[in-house]
């Protein structure tokens, strides 16, 4: 097809890409529904799409369009959104299954995404297939803890599909899903960890600061060690010396705030923790498991009880690092997700006597339902509920 006048650079360059493409094609699926569903529940695409769900789908839905997750090739594994704008994109082929890559569909935001590996928007006549012209579209790439993008999601619909707004919804979204990326990972390793294992354990759950237990001996950090081992410990990729900066201090600027505390905590390891390691560029820790890890792979494993038993409060309470944050707030919501998806009676009460489930009450309601009618747990259940409620 002849390329046409006044095209962006970005988008003349896909064109050219697309060439050899029949602008009359419509994909089709070309994987089946039971490698969709593998797709959905395992592997990457697997841990970001209930991070997807909950941020995204009703958003979409209220603007008429659809939100898709693609796999690293751009197959897409899951389409959903308003039911009009669900009819309509299948008229185009933009289903589960079909392949959207920009070598076999052209130009596209999740096929133009993967191959750039960046955000994308395409509005409508910026389509190279025919069928896809009366659609815009926004995609950005998804990483997992070691920088490989292992998928795309996108948004598509009509010219609301790539308001200002747009584009930020996403990237928020793609951020929230990449982060329990991190955290799965922080789990698998935990999981498959040799056994020597670092000899070093960081407790960071329920305290202000963190203790380094190591043999017999316990070393108490301080506030600001305490939260950059808590980050790094949460971002097993690493993290650059901005970045770090960022989620201690709350400021890219405070970089050389942040050397002179790293190479004061270096000592501290160094005369306590010699199995421990510090790199830099990146900052990434080594050699300490931390008591996060512990019950999050209890939590993997299906041991809700044990890993609620664990949980002994969230993660540095006092600290308002902003990584330390997320990362309090990640792993409560893995407890809580767990719990009202798959936990039990037991697992949903000991959760609710946490200072987290107590004041839930999703996860209230959750426990009353699961309790027998004439469990004399009810009335105190129910009496929390009203309590929440009251105003």
């Amino acid at each position: 097809m002849r390329e046409p006048s006044g095209l962006r650079p970005l988008v003349a360059a896909s064109w050219r890409r697309s060439a050899r493409v029949d602008p009359e094609t419509v994909p089709t699926p070309s994987i089946g529904e039971d490698e969709l569903d593998a797709l959905r529940r395992a592997g990457p695409l697997g841990t970001a799409l209930p991070v997807v769900r909950r941020l995204l789908l009703d958003d979409v839905r209220s603007a008429g369009c659809v939100v898709a997750l693609a796999d690293a090739s751009g197959r897409l594994v899951w389409v959903d959104g308003a039911r009009s704008a669900r009819r309509a994109a299948e008229g185009m082929g933009f289903v589960p299954g079909a392949d959207w890559a920009e070598e076999r569909a052209g130009t596209s935001a999740p096929g133009t995404a993967l191959r750039l590996g960046r955000a994308v928007q395409i509005h409508a006549e910026e389509h190279y297939a025919t069928a896809v012209k009366g659609f815009s579209c926004t995609a950005v790439p998804l990483r997992d803890a070691a920088g490989t993008v292992v998928g795309a999601l996108d948004i598509t619909g009509d010219d609301r599909a790539v308001e200002r707004h747009t584009l930020p919804l996403l990237t928020a979204t793609a951020a929230a899903a990449e982060a329990e990326l991190a955290l799965a990972a922080l789990s698998a390793r935990t999981a498959h960890r040799p056994a020597a294992a670092p000899s070093a354990e960081l407790t960071l759950l329920g305290s202000d600061t963190a203790t380094l237990q190591v043999g017999s001996r316990s070393v108490a950090l301080s506030e600001r060690h305490s939260e950059i081992l808590a980050v790094l410990a949460a971002n097993p990729q690493g993290l650059a010396a901005a970045d770090l900066a960022v989620a201690v201090y709350g400021d890219p600027r405070a970089v050389q705030t942040l050397r002179a505390e790293v190479v004061r905590l270096r000592r501290v390891l160094a005369h306590h923790a010699l199995d421990a390691r510090l790199t830099s560029r990146p900052y990434r820790l080594e050699g300490i498991r931390t008591d996060v890890e512990t019950v999050l792979s209890a939590l993997d494993r299906g041991a809700r009880l044990q890993a609620v038993d664990r949980y002994t409060g969230p993660v540095l309470p006092g600290s308002a690092s902003p990584g330390v944050d997320d990362l309090r707030d990640r792993v409560r919501s893995r407890f809580r997700e767990s719990l009202l998806q798959d936990g039990g009676v037991d697992a949903l009460q000991a959760w609710a006597r946490t200072a987290d489930g107590a004041a839930d009450e999703q996860v209230l309601r959750a426990l009353l339902a699961a309790l027998p009618r004439r469990s004399p747990r009810r009335a105190g259940v129910v009496a929390a509920i009203e309590a929440i409620e009251r105003p």
